[in-house]
């Protein structure tokens, strides 16, 4: 069985909702979507799942224990929860334990915009299918400062397999016990030292790339004409009955990276907050309850706006002015 993978907690329930939405409209309603869970946080987006029956969370707790002793070794700082939102992201992992036999993750701050089966076509020939731009941004998965990386990845290789971990295609049991020890025994030899300070998508990426598994990314085989953006910090990209487009080609996904979740659950509850395809976002988000989309008419402020100096926010208090 093929599937969508995604990773969700409560904090990240109007983003989660959004995706799973977007799959029910671009991929069908009958699409199996599993859930890993960040931690146990998990109380309002189980009970969101019980009125999906294609939906469930993954609850292999021995699965999820080994990769959390995996994730411990490989990049300690990631797994402090109380320092970092990320904890728990590298539980997309349990992905290599199952319960799909090729599988698609995408981040809950993503939608759907296509057909995915040209992805999964790919699985047939390749261990790993991406579609981004990540490469250009190598000191984001790896310490390039560091001289054991060119001793570990060639140039080259650093070129034509970096990815984002937001989205990406691969199959069950690449990652079984004995690799997953192979791979730590070289990170505690001093290969840790290579990997960017924190995060799943450095880990992920060596993951692949220090097994020798192949790895696919359409940005390096798609002409120009033919490959689009993903992120929404691309401005440029068209709507056409809820689908964006680059340039005439339709995206394949819209990853809405770096705003963060809290400003997404703000606009839900009414908060009028201004991020890049905001409407198509708060569209799939209330797909099936139209009538509970926050509706606004006044000028909404910047999502990363400065904060208000000491005078405005005195201002505001006292009502002296407009609070938007």
């Amino acid at each position: 069985m093929d599937g969508i993978c995604t990773l969700g907690n409560d904090c990240v329930y109007d983003q989660l909702i959004a995706l799973l939405n977007s799959i029910d409209v671009i991929l069908g309603r009958n699409t199996p979507v599993c859930i890993y869970p960040f931690d146990e946080q998990i109380e309002r987006i189980t009970e969101e799942i019980n009125k999906r029956p294609n939906v469930f969370i993954y609850d292999n707790q021995e699965s999820m224990n080994r990769w959390d002793e995996f994730m411990l070794e490989a990049s300690p700082a990631s797994m402090n929860r109380d320092k970092y939102r990320i904890y728990g992201g590298h539980r997309r992992f349990c992905a290599f334990d199952g319960p799909f036999d090729k599988f698609v993750y995408m981040d809950a701050d993503t939608l759907v915009m296509n057909s995915l089966d040209f992805v999964f076509e790919k699985l047939d020939k390749y261990d790993c299918i991406v579609y981004d731009f990540q490469f250009l941004y190598p000191e984001k998965v790896y310490n390039t400062n560091s001289s054991k990386l060119l001793e570990t990845f060639d140039e080259q290789r650093l070129k034509n397999e970096i990815f984002c971990s937001g989205f990406y295609a691969s199959k069950k049991g690449l990652f079984n016990p004995e690799k997953i020890a192979e791979l730590l025994s070289y990170l505690r030899a001093g290969e840790r030292e290579i990997l960017y300070s924190t995060g799943d998508q450095p880990v992920l990426n060596y993951m692949f790339m220090k097994s020798g598994l192949s790895i696919y990314n359409f940005s390096h085989h798609l002409s120009d004409s033919q490959k689009t953006g993903c992120c929404v910090t691309s401005n440029h990209f068209e709507e056409k009955n809820r689908i964006l487009y680059d340039k005439g080609n339709q995206l394949t996904y819209l990853h809405y990276i770096g705003i963060p979740p809290r400003i997404m659950a703000a606009v839900c509850a009414g908060e009028n907050i201004e991020f890049p395809y905001r409407d198509l976002f708060l569209y799939y988000r209330y797909l099936h309850e139209p009538e509970k989309c926050p509706v606004f008419t006044k000028p909404a402020k910047k999502y990363n706006a400065p904060p208000p100096s000491l005078l405005q926010r005195a201002l505001k208090k006292l009502k002296l002015v407009n609070q938007g």
